[in-house]
């Protein structure tokens, strides 16, 4: 059970930020489970780190400054970030606690050790000190401030030391505070060799041996207080689109700032003086709220390189096996089995392989001319890429649309786009002002005398790691009049010139969002009539206050809603006489819920859509995003039974959001099934099978 969501404002809606961190509970709950093997429970407790980390670096900024501005009314003012300060501060106590009373002693029972300073022998000490003489003191400038050392620039998320010292300087002064920073090419874990260990397994963290050897950094001087810390910074890029000529290049120059941005969050030890603290507060400039006290290493997700280097599989997940998907040919063309009719993929149970397959076939295809592709979050796996690079060097129309604004992944894309535009491909960044978010590939062949197009559109993005982690659907078809909507987006994109009538297609700014409005307002009227009525959407977040004013009113005209949102959702569940016929769960588990599928019923008219785009003002009229229909009656009950009945019957991984606001695990009595585990149980199968 979660804490209660607040009102946002007087609107009777949830509070969207306190929802996000409500997920992020959720997701610590599994490294809370006992059933979860340790080095899984870490990596939750890593990711959930990560998260919070972006969450500051993204939504924080506007509560600091109306705190620093005192700022009383309004959705940020200095109880907002109060709000958030107290919800954080609960979460981080349940994590440092996790780790250190249940974590760490799990891993010590299996013979793996992170050894404290104290806990160190005197071999271990030796080892320690000579490391730190050779690989970490050559790299640190420790600087005594003063005014001709001002307090240095501290980059976003790094680990830093704040000492006191007393005594005199070189020069008779008494600078009393010193800061030490930590570059970020130290490894923040180190592995301590067998020798010295007795042959067992034991590391030693970066700032436990910085800690150790504080006073070697200052000669002739006594070290009292010290702690390490770590500020968070506002990390969104915002570029004038109107005011430049150069996107890409504008956007490489912000990069260079965004680790120097506004502080919005301060990390200090759980013993760091009251003095020292204060004294950071001051020079970064924040509200009390926004200083945390932690009771271990200040970056929890740095421990993800344990993970790595830890050699023991019974510590983590059983592997799974992703099965080539079941409906295309592992043999012969997947052009030839299009013809047939479409191909859906839901990834990851089955693998992304077969989008990769797509490609090559295309590729390699002597009759294929042509290749348009969307790129949003790409990765850096260059499978794609060398791939694109063989259809231009065989003399192919390659064109790119790079999003180059996808936050946090900005350098990775514009790397992308230069390589691209280095071989010879065309490369668009999409319409000022609009991130595309749309996921969507077209091929162009010749076939006799007529050219004919096949294509691929996702929920995900074209990254295969993250296709090997989160939960997508991929659908390849030959539709001509989807493939030709496909073609008409892309000549958008590209040329900026007004976007026909589309046949299929649903296209965010333009017709996705009042299309969803008409098509819950549809449902609702059928309810009204006391015809069936039944609506059931599964996004990752649901924010947009028209879209939640829609559902809102349909679901008191009598229509059944069942709303699957991983993440944020400001619309209250279950209120008498407000949304009593409307259910929220959030699904949790092994892999990141990511697919977006729209399902509608009023009376005899039944219509399921897939999607890239979530239920938020900013994919609804900020992005280009896509959302197109599932024609085929049997993908559709597939569609039906895989991603929407299987969520709203999980008994292990569910968790529902109850008229109180609090969000309730299911099955915590008696554990039901569990949706990824059937779907894994399924698909592994097919693959035993072919």
């Amino acid at each position: 059970m979660t804490e209660p969501l607040p009102l946002s404002h007087s609107d009777g809606l949830l509070d969207r930020d306190l929802s996000i961190l409500a997920f992020n509970e959720r997701v610590l709950d599994w490294a809370h489970r006992p059933d979860v093997p340790v080095l899984e429970r870490l990596r939750y407790l890593c990711i959930v780190s990560s998260n919070v980390d972006e969450f500051f670096e993204v939504r924080a900024e506007p509560h600091v400054m109306a705190c620093l501005q005192d700022i009383t009314s309004g959705a940020y003012n200095a109880k907002s970030l109060q709000d958030i300060a107290d919800r954080t501060n609960a979460m981080v106590a349940r994590q440092y606690a996790l780790y250190n009373d249940d974590l760490l002693p799990a891993l010590e029972r299996k013979g793996y050790r992170i050894l404290s300073h104290g806990e160190r022998n005197a071999e271990q000490r030796q080892w320690v000190r000579s490391y730190f003489h050779r690989e970490v003191q050559p790299l640190l400038v420790p600087v005594g401030l003063d005014p001709a050392h001002p307090f240095p620039q501290v980059a976003n998320k790094s680990l830093n030391f704040i000492v006191q010292l007393s005594g005199k300087d070189a020069f008779g002064r008494s600078n009393e505070i010193a800061i030490v920073k930590v570059p970020r090419v130290l490894s923040r874990l180190i592995p301590l060799p067998p020798r010295v260990c007795g042959g067992s397994t034991a590391y030693v963290l970066l700032s436990s041996v910085i800690r150790a050897h504080l006073s070697e950094l200052f000669p002739g001087r006594v070290v009292g207080q010290f702690s390490q810390f770590r500020v968070t910074r506002h990390s969104d890029l915002a570029v004038d689109e109107d005011e430049i000529a150069n996107l890409r290049m504008a956007l490489r120059q912000g990069l260079q700032h965004r680790h120097y941005g506004q502080a919005v969050r301060l990390e200090v030890s759980a013993n760091c003086a009251p003095r020292l603290s204060e004294f950071l507060r001051k020079e970064f400039r924040l509200p009390e709220a926004s200083v945390f006290r932690v009771n271990g290493p200040v970056n929890l997700v740095r421990l993800m390189q344990l993970i790595d280097l830890i050699n023991a599989p019974d510590l983590l997940f059983p592997p799974y096996q992703a099965s080539f998907p079941a409906q295309l040919p592992q043999q012969g063309s997947i052009f030839g089995r299009l013809k047939q009719g479409d191909v859906l993929i839901h990834q990851p149970f089955e693998s992304f392989d077969g989008v990769l397959a797509f490609l090559k076939e295309a590729v390699m295809d002597p009759h294929v001319l042509a290749i348009k592709q969307t790129i949003y979050r790409a990765g850096s796996d260059t499978t794609m890429m060398d791939l694109l690079r063989e259809a231009v060097r065989r003399g192919k129309e390659v064109t790119a649309v790079v999003e180059l604004k996808a936050r946090f992944d900005e350098e990775a894309n514009i790397n992308w786009a230069e390589q691209l535009e280095s071989i010879g491909a065309q490369v668009v960044y999409g319409i000022v002002g609009l991130k595309t978010h749309a996921k969507m590939l077209l091929v162009t062949r010749r076939e006799g005398r007529y050219l004919r197009r096949y294509g691929h559109l996702s929920t995900g993005n074209y990254n295969r790691r993250t296709a090997s982690l989160y939960t997508d659907i991929s659908c390849l078809t030959a539709d001509a009049d989807i493939t030709s909507d496909m073609d008409q987006l892309f000549g958008h994109l590209a040329s900026q010139s007004d976007l026909p009538k589309m046949k299929r297609l649903l296209v965010a700014p333009f017709q996705l969002h009042a299309s969803m409005m008409a098509r819950i307002q549809a449902v609702g009227q059928a309810a009204a009539r006391g015809q069936f009525a039944r609506i059931v959407i599964k996004i990752n977040a649901l924010t947009d206050v028209p879209l939640i004013e829609a559902l809102l009113h349909a679901g008191q005209q009598g229509a059944k809603i069942d709303l699957i949102v991983r993440g944020a959702c400001m619309l209250p569940a279950g209120v008498a006489g407000v949304s009593e016929n409307i259910r929220v769960r959030s699904v949790i588990g092994r892999f990141l819920e990511h697919s977006r599928v729209f399902y509608f019923c009023a009376d005899q008219d039944e219509s399921v859509f897939l999607s890239s785009a979530d239920w938020m003002s900013r994919n609804m009229m900020r992005r280009i995003e896509l959302a197109w229909p599932v024609l085929d009656p049997v993908l559709r009950q597939r569609i039906i039974d895989e991603c929407l009945i299987a969520y709203l019957h999980d008994g292990r991984d569910a968790w529902d959001l109850s008229s109180d606001g609090q969000y309730h695990r299911v099955g915590l009595i008696k554990p039901g099934a569990s949706a990824q585990q059937a779907l894994m149980h399924r698909h592994s199968g097919i693959s035993q099978e072919r």
